[in-house]
């Protein structure tokens, strides 16, 4: 996944403050760059884990899509028997009403 931060924990962790007469606090300073280096951390983490259970849900789909194709082509093949057999169907009627027609004239 694609990094779009400036800043890495390496280098908030690293960052050195110039020291000035009337500077800030370096504990103050020291005890915030804490915060934010275990935000950025824990962010970290997170994006890793959601991109992990992007992939797992997109294998996911990916088998769900080669499931449809599969089940389409069955269904079509199922379509194709019944067709097939409706004519069957159609053929066996016409078969029964002309044998009723040759055997009713024979009487």
């Amino acid at each position: 996944m694609e990094k779009r931060f400036k800043l890495k924990v390496e280098d908030v962790l690293n960052k050195q403050f110039n020291i000035d007469f009337k500077g800030y606090s370096s504990v103050e300073v020291d005890e915030f760059l804490d915060l934010v280096i275990n935000d950025y951390q824990e962010y970290d983490a997170m994006i890793e884990n959601l991109g992990e259970r992007l992939q797992e849900y997109e294998k996911q789909i990916a088998a769900m899509k080669a499931k449809i194709i599969e089940l389409e082509g069955k269904q079509g093949a199922v379509q194709e028997e019944s067709v097939a057999a409706n004519g069957n169907v159609d053929i066996l009627k016409r078969l029964t009403r002309l044998e009723n027609a040759v055997f009713a004239s024979k009487k």
